[in-house]
């Protein structure tokens, strides 16, 4: 569904609570992690382990903002002031069972970092799924989930000690089918062909799919991205069941003058449904 162009969806929120950085001397490695944090249901959990991680760019998926089910908190806004980093936060849904028409509730991505965040803009998919639009016929109440809005890719430029990379937060359909998440990725991927071949590229997220083989693989290797993790997946959802063997739908993807190293699936932290992701992102 479609929202007008003046439409809270469309709004940006963004805010700034690191302290001013120097860099002395220049770097070529930064610390990178992208989590879906589940709504930020246990929201001292993440907070704890984005803490111990380090990170200089943060890109998180499902982060509420003002639903009841998480307090009613800025969920982006806590962990950027606990971690003291400036961050950006664009609107996937408006979650018309977790506010009201005076007070809504939202969630959608966070890219966090302790550098400078600029340029962010939203690039909302063209095909989405009808899966959770409201219905006469569907009772407003939580489990049902109905929402107005659609996935996106967060786009914003940080600018880590002397280099500027270009970061698209993904969130791609969880609902429908491979085809339409494809369809997704590849209007990501047509947007940074916008950029020169030497500007590095960071994309990640939640793309519900395993991009490793099929048609979402042969899309990473056309538009020139590199898979972080190579040959070194692991599940990034936990198995829910003794059936259910878990799934590697968590991804992150670069492009231009850097290198991912230290690919790592943090498989023991329990601060949401997915594992948090990290790699080093090397200039050298």
């Amino acid at each position: 569904m479609h929202q007008p162009l003046d439409s809270p969806l469309d709004q940006i929120i963004a805010g700034g609570f690191a302290p001013v950085r120097w860099q002395l001397w220049p770097r070529d490695t930064f610390r990178v992690v992208d989590w879906n944090i589940n709504r930020g249901l246990r929201l001292t959990r993440v907070i704890e382990f984005l803490q111990s991680c380090r990170a200089d760019l943060i890109l998180l998926q499902e982060v509420d903002s003002n639903a009841r089910r998480t307090h009613h908190l800025d969920v982006a806004r806590e962990i950027a002031q606990a971690l003291k980093m400036n961050y950006v936060f664009a609107r996937e849904f408006q979650e018309l069972t977790q506010g009201s028409r005076l007070s809504p509730a939202y969630h959608g991505q966070a890219t966090l970092s302790a550098w400078p965040l600029s340029n962010p803009r939203i690039l909302r998919f063209q095909k989405q799924s009808n899966f959770w639009r409201p219905h006469w016929f569907v009772p407003e109440i939580s489990p049902f989930q109905e929402r107005i809005g659609g996935r996106l890719a967060l786009v914003v430029e940080a600018k880590v000690a002397d280099k500027t990379i270009v970061t698209y937060n993904l969130h791609l359909e969880s609902k429908g089918d491979d085809e339409l998440r494809c369809s997704q990725l590849d209007e990501s991927f047509s947007d940074a062909r916008h950029y020169d071949a030497n500007r590095p590229i960071l994309l990640a997220g939640d793309l519900n799919i395993d991009a490793s083989q099929g048609p979402a693989a042969g899309a990473i290797t056309r538009a020139h991205f590199l898979d972080a993790f190579a040959n070194q997946h692991v599940t990034t959802r936990p198995a829910h069941s003794v059936l259910d063997h878990g799934r590697i739908i968590d991804w992150i993807l670069t492009r231009g003058p850097a290198r991912a190293r230290r690919p790592q699936v943090h498989c023991s932290v329990a601060g949401s449904d997915h594992f948090p992701l990290s790699i080093d992102l090397d200039f050298a």
